[in-house]
C-alpha cells in the first residue's frame, strides 16, 4: 500500500474541520514533516489565521511513533483534545488505516486524589478538625466546594480539574489533591488501582499523541525523573511563553508562613529536640524577613545568611529523623509523613540553593501588603538547562505567532539556548527557522498609529494628555476598544477616569472572571475592556467588537524587575546589548502578540493606536516595529480618527 501523501493528508483534516487550506499552512505541514524524517530542530513562525494546530497535527500523526504537544494555555490543550485531534483522527482514519490514539497529561496536582478525598488533608492542629468536610460547615463557600467535589469524585472519569464546571477555589482544591511529592505512591496507597492522575500516565503511554503543558515538560527536564513517556518528536506551540514557564518551574521561594507550616507537620513526627531546632531557626528567619525591603540581593546579608545556614541544618536533620515516627496513633501515618517530608524538602533545597550562592541564580526578596515578605531564587538564564535537556535525543519543533523579534529568530533561539541560525557550535543543536506568514492581508486590514506628539510617558503620575487622545480614539471607534496596559494601576486610572467621561461602558480586568469580560466585551460593540498582561496575550474577539486595539505605553519590564534587571546586566558585563537583548525583546514579544489581538479573522478591519511616541522617535522603534504585523503606518491623528469613523460606520451599516 502506498503511503498518503502529506498533502492529501491535510486536505482531508482541514474539510473536517470546516476550515480552508492556506499557503502558509501546507508550508509549515511540510517543515515539521521534514523535521521529524530528518532528527532535526525547526522555529516556526505561524502568524494568526495560518491553522498552525492542524500544521503540525497532521505530520505528528502520520509520523506513526509517539509525539508530545507542550502548549502554554489550557484553552489550546482544550482545543487540541476536544476538537481538533477527534476530528483529525477521524478525517484520517480512511487514509492511514487505523486510528492514532491521544492523551492529556498534567502535573499530579491537577487531579483529583482520592486518597485525600476519603481520608482527608493532614492538617496542622489549630487549623481545626482532621476531617476537611466536617472542618468546613456545608453552609459556607468552601464546604459547598467540598461537597462538590465529593459528589463529583463519583461521576468523573478523569478527575481533572479543568472538567469540573464551575470551579473551585484554590483553597478547595488544595483539600483534594496533592503535588507528587506529597503522593503516597501507587503502590503504597489504599487508592492506587483507582488513582487519576496514574490512569492519565497510562494513558500517556498508550497514546501516540500525548498533550501536555510548558510546565510539566520544564519539570520533566530539571527535575531528572522521566514524567513523560519516551518519545521522538516534541512540538512546542505558543513557544514565545516556553522561557518565561520553565523559568516558573525553576524558581524557588521561602516564606514564613511556608515554613512555620513546614515546622508544624514535621513537629509530631520527629523527637522534641530535632523539632525544636527547626522551630528556633524558623523563628530567626521570620525576625529576618520581618525587615526585608524589596529588591535584589546581589550579596547575601549576613543576618540572612545565617537564618538560611541554621534553617538548611535543622531541615537536614528533621528530613533524616522523620523515618521512624514518634506518635504511632497519628491518623494516617503515611500520609502524614509525606506532606511533613515534601514542606521540609522544599524548606531544605531552597535555603541550600541561597545559601550555596551560585552566580548563575538571582535571588531577591519581593513584599505584599497582605502577605508579607518572600525570598526567591530564580535561574539568570534558563538557556543551557533548555539546549542541555531539550533539544537532546529528539527532534523539536517550536511554534508560535511570534518568534521572529526585530526580524529575524536569532533572539528567541538565543532564550532556548541556541546559537544564531547557520552558525555551528560544538555544545549547541543545530536549528533552522521558517516564517510562513499569515492569511491576513495586514496593510489592507489594519492601521498602526503612534501618538507622536504625546509627551514621553514617565515612570509615575497621569498622563492626561494620554487620556485626553484614548477619549477621542475611542468615540470616533464607537466604543469597540481593547486597552491593553502596561501595570494595573494605569488600567484602573483609565477606567474611573474615562468612564465620567465616556457614554460608552467600560469594563476592567480584575472586576469579573477573566472569561465573562472576554465574553461581555464580545457581546457588544460599544464595550471597551481594558486591563493588563492576560489580556496582552488572551483575548480571541473576531468581528466588530475589537476594531481599536490601544497600548498606553511600550511596556518594557520595570526598571527594578530583579531577574530582569539582571538578565540586562549579565549581557553587558559579556560585551553584549543588555537593553536590546532583554528590555527590547521583552516589549517586542508582548506589543506583537498585543497587536495580534486586532486582526483575528478575515474581515477584521481597525486601528493598533500606541499612545508612546518613543516607538516613531528612539532608535529602537525600528526594532519594534519590525516585530508588529505590517500594517499601514501613521502619525497623524487626524487620519486615524477619520478612518475609526470610517469602519465604525461601515460595522453600523451592517446592524453590528
Amino acid at each position: 500500500m502506498t503511503k498518503p501523501s502529506l498533502t492529501d493528508l491535510l486536505h482531508a483534516a482541514v474539510s473536517a474541520v470546516g476550515g480552508t487550506e492556506r499557503p502558509g499552512q501546507v508550508a509549515m505541514a511540510q517543515a515539521v514533516a521534514e523535521a521529524i524524517d530528518d532528527n532535526t530542530h525547526r522555529l516556526i513562525q505561524a502568524g494568526t489565521g495560518t491553522g498552525k494546530s492542524l500544521g503540525y497535527l497532521v505530520p505528528a500523526l502520520a509520523h506513526g511513533e509517539r509525539v508530545v504537544v507542550a502548549t502554554a494555555t489550557l484553552a489550546l490543550q482544550r482545543q487540541l483534545v476536544e476538537r481538533d485531534l477527534p476530528r483529525t483522527v477521524e478525517a484520517l482514519h480512511p487514509q492511514l488505516r487505523r486510528r492514532p490514539q491521544f492523551a492529556m497529561l498534567k502535573g499530579r496536582s491537577n487531579y483529583l486524589c482520592l486518597h485525600r478525598l476519603h481520608e482527608g488533608a493532614p492538617q496542622d492542629e489549630e487549623e481545626g478538625l482532621f476531617d476537611q468536610f466536617e472542618a468546613a460547615a456545608p453552609t459556607s463557600k468552601l464546604g459547598k466546594d467540598l461537597l462538590r467535589l465529593r459528589d463529583w469524585a463519583d461521576e468523573t472519569e478523569t478527575g481533572d480539574r479543568d472538567d469540573l464546571t464551575p470551579g473551585v477555589s484554590d483553597k478547595a482544591w488544595g483539600q483534594v489533591s496533592v503535588s507528587s511529592r506529597e503522593c503516597l505512591g501507587a503502590t503504597k496507597c489504599a487508592y492506587g488501582a483507582e488513582c487519576f492522575a496514574e490512569a492519565a500516565r497510562e494513558r500517556a503511554k498508550l497514546a501516540d499523541v500525548v498533550v501536555t503543558n510548558h510546565a510539566l515538560l520544564a519539570i520533566d527536564a530539571i527535575e531528572g525523573a522521566p514524567v513523560l513517556p519516551q518519545h521522538e518528536v516534541l512540538i512546542v506551540d505558543e513557544a514565545h511563553e516556553l522561557v518565561s514557564r520553565v523559568t516558573g518551574v525553576a524558581t524557588g521561594e521561602l516564606t514564613p508562613g511556608q515554613v512555620n507550616r513546614g515546622v508544624k507537620r514535621a513537629a509530631k513526627l520527629v523527637d522534641e529536640k530535632t523539632a525544636d531546632a527547626l522551630q528556633t531557626a524558623a523563628e530567626t528567619f521570620e525576625r529576618v524577613m520581618e525587615l526585608a525591603l524589596p529588591g535584589r540581593l546581589e550579596e547575601i546579608p549576613e543576618d540572612l545568611s545565617y537564618a538560611l545556614m541554621s534553617l538548611r541544618d535543622a531541615a537536614r536533620n528533621v528530613i533524616s529523623a522523620i523515618g521512624a515516627t514518634r506518635d504511632k496513633s497519628v491518623h494516617d501515618e503515611d500520609a502524614v509523613r509525606k506532606q511533613a517530608l515534601a514542606a521540609v524538602e522544599n524548606i531544605h533545597a531552597v535555603a541550600e540553593r541561597i545559601t550555596l550562592r551560585s552566580e548563575y541564580d538571582v535571588v531577591w526578596y519581593e513584599r505584599h501588603d497582605r502577605f508579607g515578605a518572600t525570598l526567591r531564587v530564580a535561574p539568570l538564564s534558563v538557556s543551557g538547562l533548555l539546549r542541555e535537556k531539550l533539544f537532546e535525543d529528539r527532534s523539536v519543533v517550536l511554534t508560535s505567532a511570534t518568534l521572529k523579534l526585530g526580524g529575524d529568530f536569532n533572539g528567541v533561539a538565543a532564550s532556548l539556548g541556541l546559537s544564531p541560525e547557520g552558525v555551528e557550535a560544538d555544545d549547541a543543536p543545530v536549528w533552522s527557522g521558517l516564517d510562513v506568514g499569515s492569511p491576513f492581508d495586514y496593510p489592507r486590514q489594519g492601521i498602526l498609529y503612534v501618538a507622536k506628539h504625546l509627551a514621553t510617558p514617565g515612570r509615575e503620575g497621569t498622563r492626561g494628555d494620554m487620556m485626553d487622545e484614548l477619549a477621542e480614539l475611542i468615540e470616533a471607534a464607537g466604543g469597540r476598544t481593547l486597552g491593553l496596559f502596561s501595570s494595573m494601576r494605569g488600567a484602573k486610572a483609565a477606567a474611573e477616569e474615562l468612564r465620567t467621561r465616556l457614554d460608552f461602558p467600560i469594563l476592567l480586568q480584575g472586576e469579573e472572571t477573566l472569561g465573562e469580560l472576554i465574553k461581555n466585551f464580545a457581546a457588544d460593540p460599544k464595550i471597551c475592556l481594558f486591563g493588563t498582561l492576560s489580556l496582552w496575550q488572551g483575548v480571541d474577539v473576531p468581528g466588530p467588537s475589537c476594531q481599536l486595539v490601544v497600548m498606553d505605553r511600550i511596556p518594557f519590564p520595570r526598571p527594578d524587575d530583579p531577574l530582569m534587571s539582571a538578565r540586562q546586566k549579565s549581557v553587558e558585563e559579556h560585551g553584549g546589548n543588555g537593553f536590546m537583548a532583554v528590555a527590547a525583546t521583552h516589549a517586542a514579544l508582548l506589543m506583537a502578540q498585543g497587536a495580534g489581538r486586532l486582526v483575528r479573522a478575515a474581515g477584521d478591519r481597525g486601528v493598533v493606536a500606541v499612545l508612546d511616541p518613543r516607538l516613531a522617535t528612539a532608535r529602537y522603534g525600528s526594532f519594534l516595529k519590525a516585530t508588529l504585523p505590517d500594517f499601514w503606518y501613521t502619525v497623524d491623528r487626524n487620519q486615524v480618527r477619520r478612518s475609526l469613523a470610517a469602519i465604525d460606520a461601515a460595522a453600523r451599516a451592517d446592524g453590528k
